[in-house]
């Protein structure tokens, strides 16, 4: 089977955005902002949406893309979300009251690893996303990992790294330290006690983290 053929059938078969998030898309490309791709943004919202988090933690707001898709997906949640660049933290803010969602949606200018203890003091929180830097992944999951409530669920964006986590190559000599850190964490996923992991082909990789009953 020929897999671009397959790729652009079932994005054929996705949903249309609103016009405000085909806009953020548009800026996004624009101006090289990174944010979740559409095949895997819609599969994870159906998860998010079987699952019904009531509290989401996101690490990597960038422009609010993401943070947007799940409010408007979940009407009950609320979101606190975390950007370290200035810029990308006006811009989000920018585009969560140009949606409306400003009391649902609260954005910290924080960097995620060294102001931890700002969301550490926080209620717990049902769901986390990480979509930020990808050599920091185990890291972040560590650090916020005693504030995922129980039987709660971690969203890992990114976790293929184009194809680079799989194997080393020469193609990826120029990312080596990173994707030989996406590669070491998704290892470590697979293998953590506390967590069923299944990741997702779709996208750049999505990596869908159940906590285990009675994990602690």
């Amino acid at each position: 089977m020929n897999d671009t053929l397959i790729h652009n059938y079932l994005l054929s078969h996705i949903p249309e955005r609103k016009p405000f998030f085909m806009e953020l898309e548009a800026y996004a490309k624009e101006n090289e902002v990174p944010i979740m791709e559409v095949d895997s943004m819609h599969f994870m919202l159906q998860i998010m949406q079987i699952q019904q988090p009531k509290r989401i933690l996101e690490i990597g707001t960038a422009i609010g893309y993401s943070a947007l898709r799940m409010a408007d997906a979940l009407p009950d949640v609320h979101i606190v979300t975390m950007e370290r660049d200035p810029v990308r933290y006006e811009r989000a803010w920018h585009n969560v009251r140009a949606f409306g969602a400003e009391n649902r949606v609260e954005v910290l200018l924080m960097d995620a690893l060294e102001d931890s203890s700002i969301v550490l003091e926080k209620e717990n929180f049902d769901a986390i996303f990480i979509d930020a830097a990808k050599a920091q992944y185990a890291k972040f999951f560590n650090v916020y990992i005693d504030k995922l409530a129980p039987n709660g669920v971690i969203y890992s964006d990114n976790v293929l790294f184009k194809g680079l986590a799989l194997h080393d190559s020469p193609r990826a000599q120029q990312k080596q330290r990173v994707s030989r850190k996406m590669r070491e964490f998704n290892d470590w996923l697979l293998q953590n006690p506390d967590f069923i992991t299944t990741t997702v082909p779709l996208g750049d990789g999505l990596a869908i983290s159940r906590r285990k009953e009675g994990a602690k």
